[in-house]
């Protein structure tokens, strides 16, 4: 399952009591912000969630891999995510023995 926005409008409506509009626009706001911060060079730092931040990848050849043929990649900014220590602890958590997580 994927973890849309729709979705955590609707969780925001049920929990905080928003309703449906202003919970849609809350959620809109917040990666509004994240993608601005970002798109300004700034890393976000989500307190016991994670941090986003940039990147610089020089360019480097590649490979089809189709056909082998040799192909240069381009240098580009890519986001790069971080998550917190709380957050790696409890998804340790929900780990079940043999390295297969719950649903």
């Amino acid at each position: 399952m994927t973890l849309e926005r729709t979705t955590l409008a609707s969780l925001l409506s049920e929990k905080i009591g928003l309703n449906g509009r202003e919970a849609k626009d809350m959620v809109e706001a917040f990666f509004d912000e994240i993608g601005a911060a970002l798109e300004r060079g700034e890393g976000v730092k989500l307190a016991g969630f994670g941090n986003f931040r940039l990147r610089n990848k020089s360019r480097r050849p590649g490979r089809n891999p189709k056909t082998g043929e040799e192909i240069p990649v381009t240098a580009r900014r890519v986001v790069l995510f971080h998550a917190s220590r709380r957050l790696k602890a409890k998804i340790e958590e929900r780990r079940l023995p043999r390295g297969r997580i719950r649903r």
